[in-house]
């Protein structure tokens, strides 16, 4: 992801804090944590232009009605008080996904949102001479033979990095680069797997997370504003003391299996990895910066998800003036 598109990311997800606290503070006692990630967001947020600051704070401001229709103890006003917090990225990397947490210290209660910009991906994770992604994805160090099939083409990135080369200057990435490394990524995987039946799960956590979150996507040029529902623990659209959410939040099964390993077809830089219950992702693999580095990167998309997880479309609302 660019420093560009990260920061309008933060930009974005300071637009959620925002207008979450002003449909919030009139009806009950709301509180914005201070902390690091919020000084961070804002510093994005100041250093777009008013246009932007605009649709981020109608893409959010059309979807937010839903959001507390999905969470009825969020405008449940029992004489405590509503915490919203920005998380730090190091959570995402130990598995909780969610960018802002809503919680009631007097209740055993929180729900959190993971905010996407112009992007659904579901996680951008890297491959490289260093990064042991079996030991960071399911926990099962990488095995010699994995590290046999993969560093000579490390060795190789590392040589043509010592020169300055370019990525576009390889005369055949994809067969003497991409090709190996997702054929030794699949192979590993495949490997792990058959070690240890809970990679499947592991994994699917690693992706998709270890917390029950919303995921709300803006889709600039569509005008549209997704929420994504992803109840794996079945801790969304609890009811309140008064009411329940009008919107049926079903929980989601996990998977437990690898069905199939696989590369797409007619593709040289994605495989997908299809697991039951009606999960499946695309892994595509990719140049991270324009010189060439001993590290690729992929971007993980959902093929399928169940029917369970929940899709709201959002249409921009203007305001009149």
């Amino acid at each position: 992801m660019s420093t560009n598109s990260n920061d309008q990311g933060r930009a974005y997800e300071y637009a959620w804090v925002k207008t979450l606290y002003k449909a919030l503070h009139t009806l009950r006692h709301t509180h914005i944590v201070d902390n690091s990630s919020l000084k961070a967001n804002k510093r994005a947020w100041n250093a777009v232009n008013q246009e932007k600051k605009d649709i981020f704070i109608i893409s959010a401001d059309s979807a937010v009605e839903y959001v507390l229709e999905l969470e009825p103890r969020m405008k449940e006003d029992d004489g405590d008080e509503l915490i919203l917090e920005l998380q730090k990225d190091e959570r995402g990397e130990a598995g909780d996904v969610r960018d802002i947490v809503i919680r009631r210290d007097d209740i055993d209660w929180e729900v959190g949102l993971s905010i996407k910009h112009n992007h659904a991906a579901v996680k951008h994770s890297r491959l490289s001479h260093v990064l042991d992604f079996g030991e960071e994805w399911y926990g099962i160090p990488c095995s010699k033979q994995y590290w046999n099939d993969t560093t000579p083409i490390f060795d190789m990135l590392n040589k043509e990095k010592s020169k300055g080369t370019k990525w576009s200057e390889l005369d055949n990435k994809e067969n003497d680069v991409y090709v190996p490394l997702l054929e030794a990524f699949l192979d590993e995987v495949k490997r792990a797997y058959e070690s240890d039946s809970d990679v499947a799960v592991k994994m699917f956590e690693y992706l998709v997370g270890i917390k029950d979150y919303h995921k709300i996507v803006s889709e600039d040029k569509k005008q549209l504003t997704l929420i994504h529902t992803f109840n794996l623990h079945g801790t969304l659209s609890l009811p309140s003391k008064e009411k329940e959410s009008d919107i049926k939040v079903p929980m989601v099964e996990l998977p437990t299996e690898i069905i199939k390993t696989r590369f797409k077809k007619n593709s040289s830089t994605t495989v997908e990895i299809y697991m039951d219950n009606g999960w499946a992702f695309s892994f595509r693999i990719h140049s991270a910066s324009s010189k060439v580095q001993p590290s690729v990167k992929f971007d993980v998309q959902f093929i399928s998800t169940p029917p369970s997880v929940l899709h709201l479309e959002c249409k921009w609302k203007y305001p009149r003036h």
